[in-house]
């Protein structure tokens, strides 16, 4: 089949010419395309509002609203005055209930109660055994007052009958043998009333009880013996349990 040069050069002259009819036709295509994808974009709430016509923007109108302000204020402190607190000397005996570390001797040293205070306690407090003079924690007491005094030494009745019972108050310096001799009892009588098992354990400031007269005093006159020295010893007088 043969090809015409003419028609050749023709077909070629009109596609130059269609050319930019279709190039402009497709651009305007892509615009018309594109236009429609930022619509629906911006009609989607996606992207950003954008408004073609400037719009009155309402001025905001500022309410104040009024802040009590409270203004402190400068309240004087009462300084306390500290009290002087006494504690009244006790002029009786009174209960006192142990605390830890206490002995006789602290208590004794915190009342100011002397030499006298540990007898004293003694005195008070039967149940308390002389011999330990141990108090426990909780333990209620008496405790004498400062200044008491020990009870003075029981005279002896002049005319009381023979196993008359008198109280007595042990003394510094007294022993069972010097009760005995001095009220005319027995260390043993002694020993048997006030249920005193060792004769060496009392002291100072105990009540005991003693019976009068149980032995009568005999005075005897052993020989007399001249020693070396010339010196002649005197006659002393022994005591007798009477019949």
């Amino acid at each position: 089949m043969s090809t015409d040069p003419s028609n050749l050069i023709n077909s070629y002259k009109r596609r130059q010419q269609l050319g930019p009819f279709i190039v402009g036709g497709l651009a305007v295509l892509l615009v018309l395309v594109g236009l429609v994808v930022l619509i629906l974009w911006l009609s989607g709430g996606n992207g950003p509002a954008i408004s073609l016509f400037a719009t009155e923007t309402p001025t905001p109108t500022m309410t104040f609203t009024p802040t009590l302000t409270f203004t402190p204020t400068n309240t004087p402190t009462e300084t306390a005055t500290p009290t002087l607190t006494f504690t009244p000397t006790p002029s009786a005996p009174f209960e006192y209930t142990v605390q830890e570390g206490d002995s006789l001797a602290v208590i004794s040293e915190r009342f100011g109660l002397g030499d006298k205070g540990i007898p004293l306690m003694l005195l008070l407090n039967p149940a308390i055994d002389p011999a330990t003079q141990i108090v426990f924690v909780g333990q209620v007491i008496i405790v004498p007052n400062p200044g008491m005094e020990l009870p003075t030494a029981t005279p002896i009745p002049p005319d009381a009958p023979r196993g008359t019972q008198v109280d007595y108050v042990i003394q510094a310096g007294d022993t069972l043998a010097s009760i005995a001799a001095r009220f005319n009892s027995t260390v043993e009588d002694i020993q048997e009333l006030n249920e005193i098992e060792n004769a060496n354990n009392i002291f100072v400031g105990q009540l005991i009880k003693v019976r009068l007269n149980l032995v009568t005093p005999v005075p005897t006159t052993p020989p007399t013996i001249t020693p070396a020295g010339g010196v002649t010893n005197t006659p002393t007088a022994t005591t007798t349990p009477s019949p």
